[in-house]
C-alpha cells in the first residue's frame, strides 16, 4: 500500500523555508526525483531568511516558488509543514484551498495537542489526510534522520511513505491525535528550559565572578567532561532561536495548563528565550566567558548604567 500510495506522489509542497525547512528541502532533493512547491511568508522581504535559503535552492530545476500562499499546494500530492509555532494554523489556513483530495498534509510544527487536533479538522474538511509529526532532536546535525514521531489515524500508513522520501527514523507513536504533539512538547520543559536555566545561572554567576566553582559543581549532579562547551552551546541556541523557541515554550504552556497544571516554568522560559533574542550580536564569541562578558555588557548599556 505504501509503494502505491508513493509512486502517487510527484510533487511536494514545502510550507516555511526556514532551518527545518531548507535542510528538509535539501535533503528531498538529494534522497528523491521528486518536484519540490515551496512557500513562505517571508518572501519577497529583503533579507529574510527564507530568501536567502530560495537563493541557494534556486537553479535546481526541480524547485518552484509558490506565487502565493493560495496556490502553494497546488498539484501537490503532500504538503510538508514547516514553520513557526505561532504561524502554525494561519499557514495552513492560507494553503488548504489549493489542497487536492486525499493529498496528504503533514504538519511538523512544534505546537500544541489541541492547535494539531484543529489542523486536522481543517485538513480533514478541506478533503486531505492529516498526519501530525514531532522532530525530537535538532534538525542539525542529523536533517531527515533525525527521530520524528507520528501520530493521528493516518500515521501508520504515512510512516513507510516518509521513510521511502529519505526520513530514515520516522515512527507512527499513536493513532489517537495529540499523543506525538503532547511528547515533544514535554521533552520541551526539560530542553528549552536547560536553556534558559543555563542562561540565567551562568550570566549571573559570571556577574559574581562565581561562574568556574557553579561550572565545576555541575559535574556533582550532571557529569560531563565539557560544561563550558555544553554552555555556550545551550545559551547560543537560544540567542540564535530565541524568538522560535518563545513561540514554541508558549505552546508548552498550553499544553502543560490543558493537563491542569500552571505553566509556571513554560511561562517564564517563554520570556527568558524571548529576552535571549535581543542579543544575537553576541553570537560571534566562539567561548563561554566571552560571550557571557559580551552579554553582561549588553544588558548594563541597556539599563543604562556607566
Amino acid at each position: 500500500m505504501a509503494d502505491l500510495e508513493l509512486a502517487k506522489v510527484k510533487r511536494i509542497a514545502l510550507i516555511g523555508l526556514g532551518e527545518v525547512g531548507l535542510a528538509v528541502a535539501e535533503d528531498l532533493l538529494a534522497k528523491t526525483e521528486l518536484d519540490l512547491q515551496l512557500w513562505d511568508a517571508q518572501f519577497g522581504t529583503t533579507g529574510s531568511a527564507a530568501e536567502a535559503h530560495w537563493a541557494s535552492l534556486a537553479s535546481s530545476d526541480r524547485v518552484s516558488r509558490a506565487a502565493d500562499a493560495a496556490s502553494a499546494a497546488k498539484d501537490c500530492q503532500l504538503v510538508l509543514s514547516m514553520v513557526t509555532a505561532e504561524q502554525a494554523v494561519p499557514a495552513a489556513e492560507s494553503v488548504l484551498a489549493g489542497l487536492a483530495a486525499e493529498a496528504w498534509f503533514v504538519d511538523l510544527n512544534s505546537i500544541s495537542p489541541a492547535a494539531k487536533k484543529q489542523l486536522s479538522e481543517m485538513v480533514t474538511a478541506a478533503g486531505g489526510r492529516f498526519v501530525e509529526a514531532s522532530v525530537m532532536s535538532p534538525i542539525h546535525p542529523k536533517r531527515t534522520d533525525a527521530p520524528i514521531l507520528l501520530g493521528g489515524p493516518h500515521a501508520a500508513a504515512f510512516e513507510a511513505i516518509g521513510e521511502q522520501l529519505g526520513f530514515s527514523d520516522m515512527r507512527a507513536t499513536s493513532a489517537e491525535l495529540g499523543i506525538a504533539a503532547a511528547t515533544k512538547m514535554c521533552r520541551s520543559v526539560i530542553i528549552k528550559g536547560m536553556e534558559a536555566l543555563v542562561t540565567e545561572s551562568l550570566l549571573a554567576a559570571r556577574h559574581y565572578g562565581v561562574d568556574e566553582v557553579v561550572l565545576a559543581s555541575l559535574n556533582n549532579l550532571f557529569p560531563r567532561p565539557d560544561w563550558p562547551e555544553h554552555a555556550h552551546y545551550l545559551i547560543t541556541r537560544s540567542l540564535l532561536h530565541g524568538e522560535r523557541r518563545a513561540a514554541e515554550m508558549r505552546e508548552v504552556a498550553k499544553t502543560v495548563n490543558e493537563a491542569g497544571l500552571s505553566p509556571w516554568m513554560s511561562a517564564a522560559c517563554a520570556e527568558r528565550q524571548d529576552w535571549a533574542a535581543k542579543f544575537k550580536a553576541q553570537l560571534s564569541e566562539t567561548e563561554l566567558n566571552p560571550l557571557l562578558d559580551a552579554i553582561n555588557a549588553q544588558i548594563s548599556t541597556m539599563n543604562g548604567e556607566a
